[in-house]
């Protein structure tokens, strides 16, 4: 099977002419490069995008059981949010709580069919402002209930000493520079594509930019190990492993819920949690939280 397509052959893939896919690049993100003058398109990036752009799925046929006992969370990983699950399950063993590590659109997903009771997610919208209401709305034909967890630094990870004198975003561009990546449907991947649409870069340029890693943390010990000169990623990878740090934005970091199983006994211990003491000792030793809106309802700017 060829790795890169065609304008042509993308085109019969997708089934449109040619000249739509020009536009879909240009407006809907469609993954390409330009070598000598020539548009390629990874194949495996292009049946990502095609995923990532499905909105018309089937009804699930079969709803998520009754709550029993096993809570089940999906979505967005964060260092705190598996610090939070662990807590749980200690404090309450009679039940368990499980994460799925999706991304933020694959637990929207998720929650679209019932797989899940709670969703992690940090989508950052269009107008650069708001997180998650546009992609819940778009996958769920109604917005469930939004509850914040927390927000985050998000950023470039650098090792220790920056050695290659990164200091913005258009520094990976440079002739040299390795990176590691996130892959597509994570909020970190939505918000490093954008940083470089803006500083003017291609990414499938950049060495390293097709290498995706599932965990904030294996992009941080990719960086402190040498196997890449830098990586998006939250401080608190930063400061656990070590690295330096080049700060983007504070993101909004959501659990969202859908209304009829919000008051669910499970859910309702989870969310019970963060106001509590134990929950707040559990980001002591981390860097770049913000928990001033933890716990609260969060509703869509006006």
């Amino acid at each position: 099977m060829k790795k890169f397509l065609s304008t042509k052959e993308v085109a019969q893939f997708i089934g449109v002419n040619e000249k739509m896919v020009y536009t879909l690049v240009a407006e809907k993100g469609l993954p390409a490069t330009k070598v000598t003058g020539k548009w390629l398109f990874p194949r495996y990036l292009v049946e990502q995008w095609l995923e990532n752009e499905t909105i018309n799925y089937p009804k699930p046929t079969v709803p998520l059981p009754p709550y029993q006992g096993l809570l089940i969370i999906t979505g967005s990983n964060d260092i705190l949010l598996d610090r939070t699950i662990s807590l749980f399950n200690r404090l309450h063993p009679e039940h368990l709580a499980v994460f799925g590590n999706l991304g933020s659109m694959g637990g929207i997903r998720a929650l679209r069919r019932n797989l899940c009771h709670i969703a992690s997610s940090h989508l950052l919208q269009e107008n650069g402002q708001d997180y998650n209401f546009g992609f819940a709305i778009e996958e769920l034909e109604q917005l469930p209930a939004v509850v914040n967890f927390c927000q985050r630094q998000q950023g470039l990870l650098l090792a220790k000493g920056n050695p290659k004198g990164i200091q913005k975003v258009a520094d990976l561009g440079k002739p040299g520079i390795k990176i590691v990546n996130r892959p597509l449907g994570t909020g970190t991947r939505l918000l490093f594509d954008g940083e470089l649409k803006k500083a003017g870069i291609i990414g499938d340029q950049i060495k390293g930019y097709q290498r995706e890693l599932q965990r904030h943390l294996d992009v941080g010990l990719e960086v402190l190990s040498g196997r890449a000169d830098a990586g998006p990623g939250i401080e608190a990878v930063a400061g656990l492993l070590d690295l330096d740090f080049i700060p983007l934005r504070w993101e909004r970091f959501d659990f969202l819920v859908l209304k009829d199983r919000f008051f669910e006994k499970g859910v309702q211990l989870f969310l019970g949690l963060l106001p509590e003491a134990a929950f707040r000792k559990l980001t002591q030793d981390l860097k770049g939280y913000d928990m001033s809106l933890c716990s609260k309802m969060v509703f869509p700017q006006k």
